[in-house]
Parts: structure tokens; sequence; C-alpha cells
């Protein structure tokens, strides 16, 4: 078990001790990052002459070849190696010499890992764009397809009053927006270089952190060394993100679970995306939607953890912190994974819109439109709530709708009723009065749709 910091030491650290301490079984991950990292330093190291450029040139050929022999398997990643860092060092030096050892002149351990982190966070944020943009785009699909797709909205789960599909999908299709935004705001307030902060207090030697930031893509570099190499804000901000785009993943995929029913019959999911039972054959399961609800924990969890791992950690780097990454990768896969199978679910599922339909008439959700009739007729409104109210109790008596009364009906109960309350308290009527910006008439609708059209259009993937 050669370590790169085994000088200072008389014996070998115990194997039990070595195995807790490692991390090369998960932060192999950042192999990709950690190449790309070392070729950037190279780079800098020749340009203020700490390196010849014959050394430097040495080192690029020789990190190449490490991760060219890794993607194609001759070189294996094994648990001889404390971590990414030690392996790649370790290997460069076995394949060019000395000059692998001088790689490592002006940076630490700490920074190098800080580093890794913020490339690698920096790429997956990128991904988790790119997959909320491809939800965003089949809801807006789904919107723009069912204007006039009438069913009942909701609150306490009780039928309220009438609203459109499109409607309905409008509002996660504004909670995504904000999550991309939020996306947006993590990569541009993460995207600064911590290399050539050193273990804490930065280096002696000239390094040219600008230049090093340049070549990997960041704004700049960080502006303290010891923030620099403790700080993982990023981490929190991102999982706090998952967090909340699971959270919106989870609402409606509930609600998902609930239209696909038996009870509800709103929807038909694909078979592709549902499963059966082993012993009742007439079962078709959202399990999709069921798992995404359920992993939404698990991304709660990574959250809650890196927050308390984080919450007593005097500055500069602690080992603690090697728990940020295990509990980051598992979250963002769990993210990732969820976002492209609930995508792929509710853009081939069938809507059953005449069930739909029936459900808001049947669920008295015109109930607020029929006093507004009253109260357009001269009713007080406190008196057209009470009269209504006796009336929906005289439909729960008959087991009917309010429309499905004859007009003689609707008279013994208040003689303002004519003829044209039929037209006043149709579903179409009901949804399309409401044309105030936000509401779901046909007209403020389409106007959300263009401008969703116009957002999609300027939106832009972060570089990985």
């Amino acid at each position: 078990m050669a370590q790169l910091w085994g000088g200072r030491f008389t014996k070998e650290t115990d194997q039990l001790v070595y195995d807790f301490n490692a991390s090369i079984t998960f932060d192999q991950r950042f192999l990709p990052q950690d190449i790309r990292g070392s070729k950037a330093h190279a780079t800098m190291l020749a340009a203020v002459g700490v390196i010849t450029e014959e050394e430097r040139d040495r080192i690029l050929s020789g990190l190449d070849s490490i991760l060219n022999d890794v993607k194609a398997g001759t070189l294996e990643i094994t648990t001889k190696y404390e971590d990414v860092h030690s392996f790649v060092e370790a290997n460069l030096i076995d394949r060019i010499g000395d000059a692998g050892k001088k790689l490592h002149t002006g940076r630490s351990r700490n920074d190098q890992v800080a580093l890794d982190m913020r490339l690698y966070i920096r790429g997956e944020v990128s991904e988790l764009e790119a997959r909320v943009k491809a939800l965003m785009e089949t809801l807006q699909k789904l919107m723009d397809e069912n204007l006039s797709t009438y069913m009942p909205g909701f609150t306490h789960l009780q039928k309220a009053q009438p609203v459109s599909f499109s409607h309905h999908i409008g509002a996660y299709m504004e909670m995504f927006k904000r999550d991309f935004s939020r996306l947006t705001d993590i990569y541009q307030r993460m995207n600064y270089c911590p290399l050539g902060a050193g273990a804490l207090a930065g280096t002696t030697y000239p390094l040219d952190r600008n230049l090093t930031a340049r070549l990997l893509g960041f704004n700049g570099p960080t502006l303290n060394s010891m923030d620099s190499v403790s700080d993982r804000d990023y981490c929190i901000e991102l999982l706090s993100a998952c967090a909340t785009i699971m959270m919106h993943l989870s609402r409606f995929s509930e609600e998902i679970i609930l239209w696909n029913s038996n009870e509800y019959g709103f929807i038909e999911l694909d078979d592709a995306y549902s499963t059966g039972s082993s012993i009742m054959p007439q079962k078709k399961n959202p399990d999709i939607a069921e798992l995404v609800r359920g992993k939404t924990g698990r991304v709660y969890g990574a959250l809650t953890a890196l927050l308390t791992t984080m919450k007593g950690i005097p500055l500069a780097y602690n080992k603690d912190m090697q728990e940020d990454k295990e509990l980051t990768f598992d979250a963002l896969d769990t993210t990732k994974g969820c976002l492209t199978l609930f995508n792929g679910m509710i853009a081939t599922m069938q809507l059953r819109k005449d069930t739909m339909a029936v459900s808001a008439m049947r669920g008295f959700t015109n109930a607020t439109d029929a006093a507004d009739y009253l109260v357009k007729k001269g009713v007080p409104f406190r008196d057209a709530h009470g009269i209504i109210g006796r009336l929906v109790l005289f439909c729960i008596d008959k087991g009917c709708a309010i429309d499905e009364l004859s007009l003689e009906e609707l008279k013994a109960i208040d003689p303002h009723f004519e003829e044209d309350i039929y037209e006043a308290i149709s579903l179409e009527t009901c949804v399309e009065a409401r044309n105030t910006i936000g509401a779901p008439g046909h007209a403020p609708m389409k106007a959300v749709i263009d401008e969703n059209a116009a957002f999609l259009a300027g939106l832009t993937v972060d570089p990985a």
C-alpha cells in the first residue's frame, strides 16, 4: 500500500484503517476530470517555467494514455490505490519516469479533489438541465394539444372548479421552469476554479491561476484558498435543486397514480411504463410513478446527510468532506433516471377526455359559475351562495348534475333561473370565461403557451 504521503510514517497503515480511509471505490468516477485538471495544471506549469515544455508534453501524453487504456479496459483501477489521484500519479510515473513526479508541483490533493468535484458537478448540472428541458418540451406539447380538454380542478382532493388539462399541466411547467433556472444559477455561482489553492494556503510557486481557469472553462479562479478547499456549498445547492425537482416529480406522480386508478380513469398508461401482478391477472400498475415518488425520499436523505456532515467542520479541509461524493453521486443518478423515465411515461400516456369531462360535471365544479349567474341577475352574492348550496344538496339527493335538472326544477329553487343558465354553466363557458392572465381560458392559455415556446427556444444548456 504505497501512499503519496508515506515519508512521514515509519510503518504501514493498518489494513482496516486503509480501507476505511480510501475513496478509490467511488472517486474513480472522477478519472476524466482528474486527467483533464492534471493536463491543465501541467500546461500552466510549463507556461510559467516550473517545468519544461518537453516535460509538459511527456506528462500530457502519459495522462492521455492512462485515460485511453482505462476506457479500453487494458488498465484497471483497483483498491491497490487509495484514491483516483494516487492511481493517476502512480501510473504516470510508471510510464514516463521522473517527469511524472513533477506533475504535483504547486498543488495538493485538497485543491485537486475540489477541482475534480467542481468539474464533475458542472457536467452533471448540464446533464440535468438537458433532461429538465426535454421534460418541459413534452409538457409544452401536452399543453398545446389540450386547450379544450376539460377536467375537474381540485382543492383538498375535492372537485372544485373546471379547468383544462392544458392548464393543469401548465402548473407543472411553471415548476420545472423554476427548476431549470435554479440549475443555471448554481452553474454560474460554482464556475470558479479552486486549483492552485494548495492544501489551504496557496503555494510559493508562480502559478498562473487565471490561465488554469481559462483552460478548464471557468469564469476565473476562486479568491480565498481556505474556502477553495473547504467549500461544498455548490454540492448542497445542487442536492437542494435535485430534491426540489424530485418533489415536483413526486407530486406529479401522485396525480398520475390517482388518474390511472379505476376510480378516476382519466388516463391509460402505456404498457411499456406499467407492470402487472404475479397473482392478479387484471392488474396494470403505475410502478414508474410509484418509484419516482418513493425515490424522492432518497434524494432528500442525501441533502440532509450532507448538510449534517458540513455543519460542524472548521476551516479548512477535513476528511469528513470525503462523505460528499457517494451521497451526491447517488442523488444525481437517481434524479437523472427519474426525469428520463417520467418524461417517457407522460409522453406515451393516453388521455380519456370524455371521462375527465363527465367527472367535472358530476363533481359540481360549475357551482361557482351558477352562483355568479344569479349575481348577474341581481341576487346578492351571499344569497346566491346559499341558493346554489341548496341546489347542490337537491342534486345529490336526486343523483344528477346541476345542468341535468329541468328549468322547472331550477325555478322551484329560485325564480331567477332562465333558459340561459345551461349555457352559463357549461364546461366550455366555465373555463373559457376565465380570461385573466394565468387563468385557464383559451386566450390566456394560448398566450402562455406562446411565451413558453419562446422560453424553450431561448434555453441553452450550460457547457459541461
